[in-house]
């Protein structure tokens, strides 16, 4: 049919409905179309609509992706948004089925996530010098990152009135628009106190439209700022250290696990929908575990 939306026409609304219907974070939307405009260069190269397209063809496009040598990380991840694409399309009305459906997602080698040691945590909320204004903000991010878990995007994504020191909580807009509250502990909200009281009035410059945390225009402080600020003080340690703020959302999980919590509550706090998500946690704890009988235990 010569009316039809073409290849990019289809990929475009769906990513619309990601947006809009979905509520998905723009960095979310932007690896959706990164892989979407994948499969329509493919499909524009070897002439295919994507609305003739059967599972045949499909194994095509991930024939080559294989062949091109794309690890099966991103060949599964490539197949995850085509699948997404095609369940829109059915649920429009487009297609009487989704011809991905039936397709087999490579095997993916699960990596367990990275752990900084206590000591190592220890040293580096140590690091921000607190006399500066800030030394005081970056003591208040690091600090509540470990203690609350939570992800880079949501730190950054704070208001003034997400936080609550009295109840010692944080209210967080975390993936899919989903609201959780997250209790944080005394030295956090000892740090924060610190950071409202003598940093962020000396770092507003009247443009901050309420955000919690302030870069040195005076503006909002974005989630590259805080990966560099991590960065920097990372230098400043004895050892090369790498790691990420995702990494102290590993940490803070994998310590809570290691201190006697229950998989729900860790579940919970980090914002997981499904339990298999948070399970990968139980792997390093126990782990954990295996090093302590075996450096322990008098017949190890």
């Amino acid at each position: 049919m010569a009316d039809r939306p073409g290849n990019e026409a289809l990929a475009d609304a769906y990513l619309q409905h990601l947006r809009v219907e979905r509520n998905l974070s723009p960095r979310t939307v932007t690896a959706y179309a990164s892989d979407l405009a994948g499969l329509c260069d493919w499909a524009a190269r070897e002439q295919v609509h994507l609305l003739d397209a059967d599972h045949r063809i499909l194994r095509r496009y991930l024939a080559e992706l294989d062949r091109a040598r794309y690890s099966k990380r991103t060949i599964a991840r490539r197949l995850a948004a085509v699948r997404g694409l095609y369940r829109y399309l059915v649920r429009r009305g487009m297609l009487s089925a989704s011809p991905a459906a039936i397709l087999s997602t490579p095997k993916v080698p699960k990596r367990l996530p990275a752990v900084a040691a206590e000591s190592l945590i220890d040293s580096l909320l140590a690091l921000p010098d607190r006399s500066s204004a800030s030394g005081l903000r970056d003591a208040a991010i690091l600090e509540l990152l470990y203690a609350s878990g939570i992800r880079v995007s949501e730190l950054t994504g704070l208001s003034l009135g997400d936080i609550d020191l009295a109840s010692a909580t944080v209210r967080v807009m975390g993936k899919g628009a989903r609201e959780r509250i997250v209790p944080i502990h005394a030295l956090a909200v000892d740090r924060v106190r610190e950071y409202l009281r003598s940093g962020r009035p000396a770092l507003d410059k009247g443009a901050a439209d309420g955000a919690l945390f302030l870069n040195r225009l005076g503006t909002r402080l974005s989630s590259g700022g805080v990966r560099r600020m991590l960065d920097r003080y990372l230098g400043e340690l004895e050892h090369a250290v790498q790691m990420t703020p995702h990494d102290l959302r590993h940490s803070f999980a994998t310590h809570l696990l290691e201190g006697g919590a229950d998989l729900r509550t860790v579940q919970e706090l980090l914002g997981h929908v499904a339990l298999s998500t948070t399970q990968i946690y139980t792997h390093v704890s126990t782990r954990h575990l295996r090093e302590v009988h075996k450096g322990a235990h008098p017949r190890a």
